[in-house]
């Protein structure tokens, strides 16, 4: 097997044995991360001392001694002169491409298997170039310290992670250079493509890896994942660290994931952030979102108002189990939740709604689906207004077996509801709840 640690710094020659330059870098497509099956180098850099460089692909090298030869002429590798005087240090690096010396080496990269970010120690390679994994262990990081004949006296374990489940994380201030015909070098932003293999994961798992990474490399993760993904997991991720993932975060990225997100969650997390911050957020979002969150950002944390979300769903008592159904259905198709509790009401085309009962999911399952909602009903409400305590909200939800409590207000109109998760968040001790006071 090859190491990336033994290939960097290599001598290279030409097809007369004439000394080239060093290795000073593989490339890969950032396309191939994290895919299974045979993944290999684009190419191998190569410079002198006098930093010209040439782009090898792996096919055009041979063993030869304890460096490596060119099988073809280096004139048809060497990069054009125009392109040397503007070429970052590490070499001319294209936007799909991925530096293993400089992106992987010695980076932090999520180990998809095992649900975590890890430390890359060294890249392994078979011998006919295949990228077979990531070196996480003491020996990879020995492997570059010590001769080769000193290591191979000791028994240390190497673990070795498969390519294919490995994930990069990109750097917001890696850049790549587009290589073209023209005498200038476009620079860009270095985007990665990410594997599709990271949004496969628990939004909860997502989270626990991005409590492991710094405020920017999480931010790069939840950039990558689809707004719906990246709004559950920042739901999922304490609040200080959201705070600092949205500061990393584009701001019209981060408006739409705040969109994306339970409004209640969305709500405590703007209550987190300075009011010109919160008020630029507000402005940008669609009039309806912004306005569910200026309502319940005007409750109080330590109260009912504070707790609820505006997310639920209310219908006419007079539709039958079928249009329910049809409308829950619906519900879940464009807002990806699904609710335990339908709201009967008199009009449901009505801004403020009065509640007359509730139906559970369940009991519209086993009904015949020509019975109306006022046929099945419970018409004795169990309800909390928003100033009750967030304490005396979860007893009551605990006392009745209750997955939410509805918030109405003094006048009994429908103000929200408090679901079950985060009446559980206020039991828990302060030190561990998710949510900290609001400090804005």
């Amino acid at each position: 097997m090859l190491y990336l640690s033994q290939l960097l710094g290599v001598s290279v020659a030409d097809q007369h044995n004439v000394h080239l330059g060093k290795i000073t870098d593989l490339l890969t497509l950032a396309s191939q991360v994290g895919r299974n099956g045979a993944t290999y180098p684009t190419v191998i850099l190569v410079a002198s001392e006098e930093d010209q460089h040439w782009r090898v692909p792996c096919s055009a090298l041979e063993k030869y001694g304890r460096m490596w030869r060119l099988r073809s002429p280096s004139e048809q590798f060497a990069v054009p002169a125009q392109l040397q005087e503007d070429a970052i240090p590490k070499g001319p690096v294209r936007q799909e491409e991925v530096s293993l010396a400089h992106e992987v080496l010695d980076k932090q990269v999520i180990d998809l298997k095992h649900k975590k970010a890890v430390r890359v120690n060294d890249v392994c390679f078979g011998d006919d170039w295949q990228i077979l994994g990531i070196d996480n262990s003491t020996l990879g990081l020995l492997r570059r310290l010590i001769p080769s004949r000193l290591l191979r006296t000791l028994s240390l374990p190497s673990t070795l992670i498969p390519w294919g489940q490995v994930e990069l994380i990109a750097s917001q201030h890696s850049i790549g250079r587009e290589l073209t015909d023209h005498t200038q070098i476009q620079v860009v932003p270095t985007i990665r493509t990410p594997s599709g293999h990271l949004a496969e994961l628990h939004p909860a798992d997502i989270a626990t890896i991005i409590h492991q990474l710094t405020a920017e490399q999480g931010a790069r993760v939840i950039e990558r994942l689809d707004d719906e993904i990246a709004a559950d997991t920042m739901e999922e991720i304490d609040t200080e660290r959201q705070i600092l993932i949205l500061e990393n975060i584009q701001p019209e990225r981060a408006t739409h994931i705040l969109e994306a997100m339970e409004p209640d969650e969305a709500a405590d997390l703007l209550a987190q952030v300075p009011e010109e911050q919160k008020q630029h957020f507000l402005q940008q979002m669609a009039p309806e979102d912004s306005e569910d969150l200026q309502e319940l950002l005007e409750y109080e944390d330590d109260t009912a108002g504070g707790l609820m979300t505006t997310d639920y769903i209310v219908l006419n008592q007079t539709r039958t189990v079928q249009e329910a159904l049809a409308a829950i259905r619906t519900n879940i198709q464009e807002n990806k939740h699904g609710y335990p509790y339908i709201y009967c009401v008199a009009d449901e085309t009505e801004d403020e709604s009065y509640p007359l009962g509730v139906v559970t999911l369940w009991d519209l399952l086993v009904a015949q689906p020509s019975q109306t909602l006022q046929d099945l009903m419970e018409t004795d409400l169990i309800t909390v207004q928003p100033d009750t305590n967030p304490r005396t909200v979860a007893e009551i939800m605990a006392k009745y077996n209750l997955l939410a409590v509805p918030v109405v207000s003094v006048e009994g109109i429908l103000e929200g509801v408090v679901t079950v998760d985060d009446a559980l968040d206020v039991l828990l001790p302060r030190d561990r709840r998710r949510k900290p006071r609001r400090m804005y």
